[in-house]
């Protein structure tokens, strides 16, 4: 079996996909130019790369993309693919995904609909962003997504097949940057909480914020501890009660960085108001940290409530910091629970678990040796050069 695995933005996420798959199959990885470099040592010697020239479109959808398209058109049709399987997160895929129909699409949804607060429906961006959606959910002949709910969205809300749509974890991803940079025998710097990742209202940091008090009150020497960028931070600032219980570091966080505040957190809490999923969480699991998330989309459902950490309702304070306490108050508990998530990690969210089921969908669509390419629309030929760089 040969597979193509496409994608414009989702480089780990794609990269440690492609190096799996390429354990059992051959594998075609096309990949941006747009930041590429940083990730090539990353990539498995097994996997061929084709990198194509998207920096310059950036920003750009029109009749002038055309020859970047045709070039990654040209060097999946040279590869042969049995399975193309790209990520859904570009606008380039509205074009695109036609002109690959004469293979078996199938399709990663890593969000199902734009998150509060990013859906402006005169937006250019999310015009396009829910285009994408929607040419996504039509063209694939398969569809993954990372939970349960996700899976039910697609279903009930958008009328997609149940049997075209597949639940995996969402793996180990982002993890990887991360641990590379591990300080063998770290221990938590004092009673730490970690908030990390993008800030945007609908990741609910108000709700931590609000939580403090009731976690210092209980816990007086309790640091939390706000890593990441996104949207203005002076409305968060201005609602922190005790100002110096937080660590604030409002900047991108580097990966060294970021797996030193891994490691000296006691706990990781995701007190989102709403989710698809969150890399944070598999983060936490590979340095060993517990976490509270709240019960909002998928999150649920790569917790083990009790075992990897809590689950706990969504816009409560109260509920937020008591989960946080409970821990903060037992190490033991902490420890235990850090342990367990990632054994989870290692077993039911590992890439070899993953790669069992992307490979076992694979099979039911690429055509019977010898029968050649079943699919509908055979009549597109793509003569272009393929343009980019090989390896």
């Amino acid at each position: 079996m040969r597979v193509a695995c496409l994608t414009f933005w989702f480089y780990d996420y794609t990269i440690q996909m492609a190096n799996e798959l390429a354990r059992h199959t051959e594998v075609l990885l096309l990949l941006p130019d747009y930041r590429s470099e940083e990730y090539m040592e990353s990539i498995d010697p097994k996997v061929k790369v084709h990198v194509f020239g998207y920096s310059r479109y950036a920003g750009r959808f029109g009749p002038s993309c055309y020859p970047m398209l045709r070039g990654i058109v040209a060097a999946i049709n040279e590869f042969e693919p049995d399975i193309v399987h790209f990520q859904v997160n570009n606008p380039m895929l509205c074009p695109l995904l036609p002109m690959l129909r004469k293979y078996p699409l199938v399709a990663t949804f890593h969000d199902i609909e734009p998150h509060p607060g990013e859906d402006r429906l005169l937006d250019a961006g999310s015009l396009l962003y829910r285009l994408t959606l929607f040419i996504s959910r039509v063209l694939p002949d398969r569809i993954f997504v990372h939970g349960k709910a996700l899976r039910d969205i697609l279903v009930e809300n958008y009328r997609i097949p149940a049997r075209k749509v597949h639940v995996i974890p969402i793996g180990e991803h982002e993890v990887a940057p991360f641990v590379k940079f591990e300080q063998v025998g770290m221990e938590p710097d004092g009673l730490r909480v970690l908030f990390f990742g993008r800030i945007h209202r609908y990741k609910g940091l108000d709700y931590l914020i609000r939580a403090e008090p009731l976690i210092t009150r209980e816990v007086p020497d309790a640091r939390i501890v706000i890593a990441g960028t996104g949207e203005d931070f002076a409305r968060y600032e201005e609602a922190m009660a005790g100002r110096d219980a937080f660590e604030v570091r409002n900047y991108r966080i580097p990966y060294e960085e970021g797996a030193r505040l891994f490691q000296q957190a006691s706990v990781v809490a995701l007190p989102y108001v709403e989710a698809s999923q969150s890399g944070v969480i598999p983060t936490a699991y590979g340095f060993r940290r517990p976490v509270v998330v709240t019960d909002v989309g998928s999150l649920p459902e790569a917790v083990d409530d009790g075992e990897t950490g809590y689950v706990v309702p969504p816009r409560d304070p109260a509920a937020l910091a008591a989960a946080i306490v409970s821990l903060l108050e037992d190490p033991a508990t902490c420890r235990r629970m850090g342990e367990q998530g990632y054994a989870k990690l290692k077993t039911d969210m590992a890439w070899a678990t993953i790669a069992r089921s992307l490979l076992a969908v694979y099979s039911e669509l690429a055509p019977s040796p010898g029968k050649g390419k079943t699919h509908a629309d055979e009549t597109f030929v793509e003569t272009a050069p393929a343009g980019g760089k090989e390896r």
